[in-house]
């Protein structure tokens, strides 16, 4: 029994090891970050910055002149560092998705087609493995999405350090997610590996049954009391007043313009499309109606056959300077959200924009465009002190080395468990084979 009880006490640390680390504690004393080049995420630029934030809230920036009381403030050197606003990850399954292959990990598609009130946001797991990763490239935020169906339900914004949904949420509910019906549909073929492409034959029955049930929860949001309430038609009630966004996957250009002018016709204030794959052929429209984009990941070859291989990558830039706002997402690939900066920094390569500009992409406009721009997106006075210390650029898969991380001011521990399993193998082969 002793031997038993000895060799489970020896497992102890090995299991502790296998665990996230704890999430931060509040802020307790007054920061100031100093030296370093500090990137505001609105264009501009401050060599030799300091930035000073208390309770969790950005108290001041600016440059080396910039005041504070050194007596009652804790300062860290982090001369020839770079700070950022922390990355915004729109789209994303993460937290809702752990591993693909074991379905009791996953809970990010509900069962119907119809599902505005299911909520991401009471499914968020804040214990996922995934969400360590992503902090270590600068992934701060991450906007909780359900998928599947007609109406997949309302996404949430989260802080990726937490002990429970209850903590890690940044904004509740901020937009109901909708798959706009293609107008062509695409198969894929088991037998010879080839790919369909016909005319989508059920679109305007689908588009019809979507028709239906917008125009059933606008005549339940004006009702002041409604009784007996509806689940269903009460989540879309946000969609008419303009207090929740109505997000549309839609990629063609013929399949965003009519999402976009059908609902318009039914009263929805606030459209954003999602995947815009043809986005930059309708540019000027969307930037006359004011409409977002959230692209699908720009690190692919182009979905028709004829286009420039570098397309994808030039199109953030082109939608960005026609005018439209416009925000990089990885989607529902979750385990590839961690190389989120990295679809900034192929934008700002390819495209006609600046690293500045393309830092924006993945910070201020996405806050922007999900409502939280006053909390967070910049490194701005009064705004959350929700930012990273980077060895030099985040854009650049070879500098984007996160050394400090901070949500809400709270010291983040950069532990995961890609950096374990490093450090678990770098020893095993590199030390002497004792055996021999």
């Amino acid at each position: 029994m002793k031997k038993i009880f000895l060799a489970l006490l020896a497992l102890v640390p090995l299991s502790m090891q296998a665990q996230n680390p704890a999430p931060a504690n509040p802020q307790s004393k007054p920061i100031a970050l100093t030296g370093a080049t500090i990137h505001v995420g609105n264009g501009q630029v401050i060599e030799n910055g300091i930035i000073v934030f208390d309770k969790g809230v950005i108290t001041a920036v600016g440059g080396s002149a910039t005041t504070f009381d050194r007596n009652a403030t804790e300062v860290v050197n982090v001369a020839g560092k770079h700070i950022f606003p922390g990355l915004i990850a729109m789209g994303t399954t993460v937290g809702l998705q752990e591993v693909a292959s074991v379905r009791a990990t996953l809970d990010y598609q509900e069962v119907g087609d119809i599902n505005p009130h299911v909520r991401a946001l009471i499914a968020y797991n804040t214990d996922s493995e995934i969400i360590p990763t992503i902090r270590n490239t600068g992934v701060l935020m991450a906007q909780a999405v359900p998928q599947g169906g007609m109406v997949s339900g309302s996404s949430s914004v989260f802080n990726t350090d937490g002990w429970n949904w209850e903590d890690a949420v940044l904004r509740k509910d901020d937009g109901i997610w909708v798959n706009w019906p293609a107008f062509l549909a695409r198969s894929f073929s088991q037998e010879d590996f080839s790919i369909t492409i016909k005319r989508n034959e059920k679109r305007q029955e689908i588009i019809n049954e979507l028709r239906r049930h917008l125009v059933e929860a606008k005549a339940y949001a004006e009702e002041k009391a409604p009784s007996p309430m509806n689940l269903r038609l009460a989540a879309m009630k946000g969609l008419f007043d303009g207090s929740t966004n109505l997000y549309v996957r839609a990629g063609y250009a013929k399949d965003i313009v009519e999402s976009i002018r059908f609902a318009q016709d039914l009263g929805v204030k606030k459209v954003v499309i999602v995947g815009g794959d043809e986005a930059y052929k309708v540019a000027t429209y969307l930037k006359d109606n004011n409409v977002p984009v959230v692209l699908d990941p720009i690190h692919r070859l182009p979905t028709r056959a004829d286009d420039d291989v570098y397309l994808p990558y030039e199109q953030p830039g082109r939608l960005h300077k026609a005018g439209v706002k416009v925000a990089l997402s990885y989607n529902d690939e979750w385990w590839r959200t961690r190389n989120l900066a990295f679809l900034a920094g192929t934008a700002a390569g390819f495209g006609e924009i600046n690293k500045e500009e393309a830092l924006q992409l993945i910070t201020l406009i996405p806050a922007q465009i999900m409502g939280v721009d006053k909390q967070v997106g910049s490194l701005e006075k009064g705004k959350l002190a929700t930012l990273v210390v980077a060895k030099g650029d985040i854009l650049d898969m070879r500098t984007n080395v996160v050394e400090l991380a901070y949500i809400k001011g709270a010291q983040i521990n950069l532990d995961d468990k890609h950096k374990r399993l490093y450090q678990k193998y770098k020893d095993k082969y590199g030390q002497d084979d004792l055996g021999k």
